[in-house]
């Protein structure tokens, strides 16, 4: 019997989550079967384990669009019981039964090696949320971005791919400046390597001029909506805007002006369908270049019972940092 949490519907079209053991006849196919070690709590998650079931087509579901484990048995080449692995998007724990089990049956196309020097905890309180990060810190460098250049934005600074964000590009040497509607969290975001922190209320609304004084030389934004329509119109000449999460809204009610006349760029990110060599790139990144000890302070431990309730709290805001399940407690 496998311990999971999973997500049921009822006839009225209601759902609800809890903790249940499976026999593994249940789980779906795959050629790969991981004992799963650890998991975490993404925005998704919240959705999928909330009313209404959020992005899950089929019931009973197991949600987590995260894990890191160790394979058990493998019929893909690749991979081979004792192999340390992490699992991250193709759309696992939305579509596929994910992580929120003690074990997992995949694809092997979709799994990458853990990195040396990184755990399987470690990589769960990077998840899908820090590799979003890392992909964004990779796009924006790659159009340019260096240290001298200026002050980078991060938007959203006290969520996820805020943190970690913040964290690698603050160890990377760059001047950091964290978005926040939360002023108690203004200790942690500057413990995660920001010189400060900006109320969002100060770029939450839209302005009527198009461009503004040019102020960042880089922006990592998960918040979208008015706010990124605002930085935009403030970008210095040629910066680029990484656009990972719209949490402030998927519209974007901005003019043309500042791709026109600054050549500002805006990068959209994925992580769900990212090429398997871009991954690895990224995760062994992610093992060099955040700062351990800055991962470690985002940590919120958590059970497979503890979910239901993070799952609402995500969605509300009320998360901070990274949550790290621990499916085996």
């Amino acid at each position: 019997m496998v311990r999971a949490l999973v997500v049921e519907k009822a006839e009225d079209g209601s759902t609800s989550a809890g903790v249940q053991d499976l026999e593994m006849d249940r789980f779906p196919q795959g050629d790969v079967t991981v004992a799963v070690e650890y998991s975490t709590l993404n925005y998704k998650d919240g959705l999928c384990i909330g009313p209404g079931g959020g992005l899950v087509r089929t019931y009973p579901h197991v949600p987590g669009i995260d894990f890191a484990g160790t394979v058990e048995s493998s019929n893909d080449d690749r991979y081979s019981p004792g192999d340390r692995v992490i699992l991250t998007g193709w759309r696992v724990g939305e579509v596929h039964w994910g992580g929120y089990a003690e074990k997992a049956r995949v694809s092997g196309d979709w799994l990458v090696p853990l990195p040396e020097g990184l755990t399987t905890r470690q990589a769960m309180a990077v998840g899908t949320a820090g590799f979003t990060a890392m992909l964004a810190v990779n796009a924006l460098e790659a159009h340019g971005l260096i240290p001298r250049h200026g002050p980078v934005l991060v938007t959203g600074a006290a969520g996820g791919v805020g943190s970690v964000a913040t964290a690698i590009l603050s160890s990377l040497g760059f001047e950091v400046v964290g978005v926040s509607g939360r002023p108690e969290a203004t200790d942690y975001i500057t413990g995660m390597g920001a010189s400060r922190v900006i109320d969002r209320s100060e770029l939450a609304e839209t302005v009527k001029r198009p461009l503004e004084a040019e102020t960042w030389a880089g922006c990592v934004d998960a918040v979208g909506g008015s706010m990124l329509a605002r930085v935009l119109g403030q970008m210095n000449y040629g910066a680029s805007v990484a656009a990972v999460g719209l949490a402030g809204g998927a519209q974007l009610p901005c003019t043309v002006i500042p791709f026109l006349l600054r050549g500002v760029n805006l990068l959209g990110i994925d992580s769900v369908m990212k090429p398997y060599d871009d991954r690895v790139r990224a995760w062994n990144r992610i093992a060099s270049d955040l700062p351990m000890e800055r991962l470690e302070e985002m940590v919120v431990p958590a059970t497979l019972e503890d979910l239901p309730q993070l799952g609402a709290d995500i969605l509300k805001g009320q998360v901070r940092g990274r949550v790290v399940v621990d499916v085996n407690a």
